[in-house]
């Protein structure tokens, strides 16, 4: 049965409103027991030492690291108790920081948690938002205003499927980067990586190196025997960024609104068109 007795009276909430520009203190909660349980609590003190110290232990550098870069606070006021730090940073979490400013430390701690700590975070820190009705989750380690599963799935999967060509995973990280940027998001430039990243493919596709999509669905159709109507989709996504109406001729017009929205739909569905095309190459 779903639901917990308080939520199945319907004096809960069975699901939480999608939160886009807050992080209610439920949410607030969940990504701080995240950050505690599986990266905070794994503190070592140096070799040998009685204390919880923060020099010589396994968190020296990203404890300084947070006073210094990510808060741009003088290294010297930092606790040298490890026990205080965590204190420290529990109250600027839940008393002081702005909710972006929260998603932009989980982006850091991932960053900091290297490749020991970072698939467990990006797991436990993605269910905590779904779980609490985030409209973000984390993609390529950043924080992203993707909510599907399918979404996510398809964007995660083009970054798989792109290693073996050069230039793809750049293009799609850096729209990953300017979407996810919550203080200063770069719509126009975010769409413009999604749309290199699939002219990147159609350049691997077809050996030309001035190649764009329409011509890579040729080499699909021809070689690879695309469906008309898969290639009628993808002509329609052809279309929709080059012509005279379309967003390739809207990024060159510096007075058209792009949203969160535009830039999403073009990374998503630049995504599905690299997974379904490097997949046909396959078969």
């Amino acid at each position: 049965m779903e639901g917990d007795f308080s939520q199945r009276m319907g004096f809960v909430p069975m699901k939480p409103d999608v939160q886009l520009d807050d992080i209610n203190i439920n949410l607030k909660t969940a990504l701080w027991n995240v950050l505690l349980t599986k990266y905070l609590n794994g503190y070592a003190p140096k070799v040998g030492s009685m204390y919880r110290q923060i020099n010589g232990s396994n968190r020296q550098f990203f404890a300084t690291n947070f006073y210094a870069n990510f808060e741009k606070l003088p290294v010297d006021i930092m606790p040298k108790d490890w026990a205080k730090f965590v204190a420290a940073l529990r109250q600027r979490f839940f008393d002081a920081m702005p909710w972006h400013r929260i998603y932009s430390l989980i982006e850091f701690v991932i960053e900091e948690g290297g490749d020991r700590y970072r698939p467990i975070l990006v797991s436990s820190f993605n269910s905590a938002l779904e779980r609490e009705g985030s409209g973000f989750r984390i993609v390529d380690n950043y924080v992203v205003p993707i909510t599907s599963p399918e979404e996510m799935s398809a964007v995660e999967d083009a970054f798989s499927n792109a290693t073996a060509y050069q230039g793809i995973s750049e293009h799609l990280s850096a729209a990953v980067r300017m979407l996810s940027d919550k203080q200063n998001p770069d719509y126009r430039n975010s769409i413009k990586e999604s749309i290199s990243a699939v002219e990147c493919l159609a350049r691997h596709l077809t050996g030309d190196p001035s190649a764009v999509l329409g011509q890579a669905l040729k080499v699909l159709e021809k070689k690879h025997h695309l469906h008309p109507a898969l290639n009628k989709a993808f002509s329609s996504l052809y279309g929709y960024t080059n012509d005279a109406n379309g967003i390739r001729h809207s990024l060159m017009d510096d007075g058209t609104a792009l949203t969160s929205a535009d830039a999403r739909w073009m990374l998503i569905s630049c995504s599905a068109f690299i997974n379904f095309a490097i997949d046909s190459t396959k078969e």
